[in-house]
């Protein structure tokens, strides 16, 4: 018996213990555990993963996202049509969508939450993926036109994300600042029930839900009740799910997933699909990090395959250019100029460039040495990636110091400027999403904490956000990654593939992952007992 195996059993032995009887643990509510809560469940107010894998089970959006992450299916919307200019979305609305309380959804109901997300009033964080918009409105009870000042490229990627959930006006106005927190109410296949913030999130069946999107077999709801548990301690989250006191989670520790196959009766997918990458940004504007050559021998000399086969015990995957493969407009020219894994050349072109090693090994030129510090968060694998990485770069002479923080202070020490690079996870949707996001001159220093500021990457950027074009579109944000990649701006590390982990009472569990969505509608789920 290895010693994982061993925690495993011991751990589950002492949650049998206290647990109750085995009869009662086997029926329902579907359990699922993950290890961090969302702030609140408002679908404006909160940019948490954790948010968005609650709220696609508590409402809908117009449009939903297919298994390959490329694909837009229908949703609230049965149809869509835009106009030859890219500013006009017309939405077809289904007739047959009734909010949890029996309400019978209209067009005004999907005209008040899409203005409410993206009206700069509101102050959502998130009211920039709707686009320039000019104006939302009905038009009739089935009909929603959304007209924006310019063509809009991403819309409909970004109105299938949790963001864009249509509400209850009724709800949102009765509760206030207290709406995703302590009540809800929408039109999704489950209905809030109750929230513990840090323990639990309760939903049950929405009665009337028979409009589910056409990527699943079953359009209606099958569970009764659903119950979110947070077990943040990753030890206590693998013995829970092995002694059976939970039925389901993605956020399985990847040392333990081996060991979960093994298992008689547990089943684990893996969405491929998933998009959910860890990379380094410098922040090109301070001293050592504006230095062109060092950002390229940083890339050089990580071995990011090691890190992907040691630290995620090979259950993650290199991440070899700017962007993950599996996104919409990928370049594969751009990433073929990604620097590979060249400690020696490394060295060399630090040699060639000036920065001679010092006495205590850290090269130096012109008075300054090659030192920089990493910022990040404190969580199950960023420790072991920085050091990681500060072991390869002290090879090659340059000193990276590494700064972790827990996630309640993170945020707020990211928002600086004293760091000079940081370590950081996200997930995207479209090639056009995740650049504009980070390398937008306006979005600096926050999501732009690399400070990248050019007029060039900003017209491209602009130029493929507005392409009506599709082959336009993907040419435009090609240039960007092409650019990017040869000004190492990124130091591209892993791609993390979506592990989900069931047990044998649970059938027709399927991978999603969109926006960190594990599951996203949980329809076709059914438990056996």
């Amino acid at each position: 018996m290895n010693r994982l195996t061993a925690l495993l059993l011991g751990s589950a032995a002492a949650i049998a213990a206290t647990a109750g009887p085995v009869s009662a643990q086997q029926k329902a509510p579907l359990s699922i555990l993950r290890v961090i809560d969302a702030d609140n469940y408002d679908p404006i107010r909160s940019t948490s993963t954790a948010a968005a894998e609650a709220l696609y089970m508590l409402a809908d959006t117009l449009v939903s996202v297919d298994f390959d992450m490329k694909t837009i299916k229908p949703g609230l919307a049965e149809s869509w049509t835009v106009s030859p200019d890219g500013t006009t979305y017309t939405f077809k609305l289904r007739t047959d969508v009734k909010f949890c309380d029996g309400r019978p959804m209209t067009a005004e109901d999907v005209v008040y939450s899409l203005k409410r997300w993206t009206d700069p009033a509101n102050k959502s964080p998130v009211s920039f993926r709707g686009g320039q918009v000019k104006d939302i409105r009905a038009e009739g009870d089935a009909t929603v036109v959304y007209e924006l000042k310019e063509p809009y490229s991403d819309l409909l990627f970004q109105i299938g994300l949790s963001f864009a959930s249509v509400v209850d006006k009724n709800a949102v106005e009765k509760l206030g600042a207290n709406f995703g927190v302590q009540g809800f109410n929408a039109t999704g296949p489950y209905c809030w029930v109750k929230w513990t913030p840090r323990q639990e999130l309760v939903m049950k069946k929405n009665p009337h839900y028979t409009w589910g999107p056409p990527i699943y077999k079953d359009p209606k709801p099958q569970i009764d009740e659903i119950v979110w548990k947070i077990i943040p301690e990753s030890n206590t989250l693998m013995a829970a799910i092995q002694a059976k006191q939970a039925d389901v989670t993605y956020y399985m520790p990847y040392i333990a997933l081996d060991t979960m196959q093994r298992m008689p009766g547990m089943q684990v997918q893996r969405q491929d699909n998933y998009i959910y990458d860890i990379f380094m940004g410098f922040k090109v504007d301070k001293p050592i990090a504006s230095e062109g050559v060092i950002r390229e021998a940083v890339n050089m000399a990580v071995n990011k395959d090691a890190i992907a086969k040691a630290i995620f015990f090979g259950k993650g995957q290199t991440l070899p250019a700017l962007l993950n493969a599996s996104v919409l407009d990928f370049d594969k020219d751009a990433a073929a100029k990604m620097p590979k894994y060249d400690p020696a050349a490394a060295a060399k072109l630090l040699d060639a460039a000036g920065w001679k090693a010092g006495a205590d090994g850290i090269r130096e030129k012109d008075g300054k040495k090659a030192t920089f510090t990493v910022y990040g968060i404190r969580n199950d694998v960023n420790p072991r990636i920085t050091e990681a990485m500060q072991a390869d770069l002290r090879k090659v002479g340059v000193d990276m110091k590494i700064q972790l923080w827990d996630a309640t202070v993170a945020w707020g020490k990211l928002a600086t400027q004293e760091f000079d690079a940081f370590v950081m996870a996200y997930p995207y949707v479209t090639a056009t999403e995740a650049l504009n996001l980070y390398f937008n001159s306006r979005q600096a220093p926050t999501p732009n904490r690399m400070n990248w500021k050019d007029p060039k990457t900003d017209e491209m950027l602009k130029a493929a956000a507005t392409a009506v074009d599709a082959d336009k579109r993907k040419q435009a944000i090609g240039a960007v990654q092409t650019q990017l990649t040869e000004a190492n701006v990124w130091v591209p590390l892993v791609s993390q593939p979506l592990w989900v982990v069931s047990g044998d009472r649970v059938e027709g569990v399927r991978a999603h992952g969109v926006y960190g969505a594990g599951l996203y509608k949980g329809l076709d789920i059914k438990l056996k007992r």
